[in-house]
């Protein structure tokens, strides 16, 4: 099988090696499952994507989202990267600042903004399904995190299902040590996820609000810098009348050794997650054989 062009992306940062990668395979129609999967676990990243020709109509193209052990309907920094790495590649060419992706979770509205030195994208948030959390597992996750919610947890489902958590400050959420063990188990159960922690900077920081996002269910301890986990906080923040109508900027990473910087538009009618992107790596791979 011939080389099959590639990049490894970093995303939510304009700086090589501070974002959170994913791996893109630019001509993926080719492959079977199996081998995405393979080439995924392979690549080691919490995600790796594969480029196909668009199926439905109005959609530029068609992504399929592997983690290193299965694949997933959406993805946050995936998106970004992938759309970021087509654009660079002169494979599609945004129109009037949009783009449309086809994935599992359907048809996702990706914003492209090329007015600044650096371009910025951002994609919408899936419609999110908000639930509570049984009684006894509210017990168990502030026991496993070692730190007490300040407000009621809630699960946040938008394709990826993640536990969204407020913790006193931005400080303590820099400092806190969950159980990971606990955290897998529980997560496991309950066929989520993982769990995001943030907690709010004071007035005239640099950033407004701390994120970090744990998905040991899935083999990922610390997620870097979290696209989905960040689009749930939006929603979630929405949802508890937090922020209706603002543009916030979420810090994420500096624990695991990244600068990870999302932008996050919590509006009435949509939330954004959007921010730079950066190649790492631009070559080509050999596909495994069938």
């Amino acid at each position: 099988m011939h080389p099959l062009p590639f990049k490894q992306v970093d995303v939510f940062t304009s700086v090589r090696f501070k974002g959170n990668p994913v791996a893109v395979v630019l001509e993926g129609d080719g492959l079977s499952g199996e081998q995405m999967q393979q080439i995924a676990h392979w690549t080691n990243l919490s995600e790796t994507t594969f480029v196909l020709a668009p199926t439905v109509p109005g959609a530029d193209y068609h992504v399929r989202i592997f983690t290193p052990g299965s694949e997933l309907p959406f993805a946050g920094h995936p998106t970004i990267g992938t759309a970021h790495a087509l654009l660079e590649a002169g494979r599609v060419r945004a129109s009037a600042g949009k783009l449309v992706q086809q994935c599992k979770a359907g048809l996702i509205a990706v914003q492209v903004d090329d007015t600044a030195a650096e371009r910025t994208i951002a994609f919408t948030l899936p419609q999110a399904k908000l639930t509570a959390l049984p009684a006894t597992e509210l017990a168990e996750l502030a026991s496993l995190l070692g730190a007490q919610p300040v407000r009621e947890p809630l699960l946040v489902d938008v394709g990826p299902r993640w536990v969204l958590v407020q913790l006193a400050d931005a400080r303590a959420v820099l400092a806190a040590a969950p159980d990971l063990a606990r955290m897998k188990a529980l997560d496991a159960a309950g066929r989520r996820t993982g769990i995001v922690l943030y907690g709010r900077y004071p007035d005239g920081s640099a950033a407004d609000i701390e994120m970090r996002a744990f998905a040991p269910a899935h083999g990922i301890s610390e997620d870097p810098v979290c696209g989905s986990g960040a689009g749930c906080l939006g929603a979630y923040l929405r949802h508890t009348g937090q922020v209706l109508d603002a543009d916030l900027l979420l810090s994420q990473g500096q624990v695991v050794g990244r600068a990870g910087r999302i932008r996050l538009g919590v509006h009435p009618d949509a939330v954004t997650v959007g921010g730079h992107a950066v190649t790492c790596i631009d070559g080509a791979i050999t596909a495994t054989q069938p």
